[in-house]
């Protein structure tokens, strides 16, 4: 299975054999993804400064530069969208009847 840069590693989960049913992944919690998520956005954010640090003092290419900022920009709207969701999911929970 590929890697996501974005949220770090992803395992593939083996089927049991069997039983027709995946195994339990071992990954945390939903809590230490949405860290990894934030961490992501971070570090992507810190590799999109430096690639255009590096362009302007001419150590750099445009290309790399531009690059680099396109992912940070993905990664940024991927996290909004995220927290959208969760506002969502919140807000949903929120109307429902006790």
């Amino acid at each position: 299975m590929a890697v996501n840069p974005l949220v770090g590693s992803v395992q593939t989960v083996p089927l049991l054999p069997g039983s027709g049913q995946a195994a339990k992944p071992t990954s945390a919690g939903f809590g230490e993804s949405l860290a990894r998520l934030i961490q992501s956005v971070d570090d992507t954010n810190g590799q999109a400064n430096q690639a255009v640090s590096s362009m302007l003092s001419g150590q750099g290419d445009v290309h790399d530069a531009m690059i680099a900022l396109q992912r940070a920009d993905l990664t940024l709207q991927l996290t909004v969208q995220v927290r959208n969701k969760l506002v969502q999911a919140y807000q949903e929970i929120m109307r429902m009847p006790v």
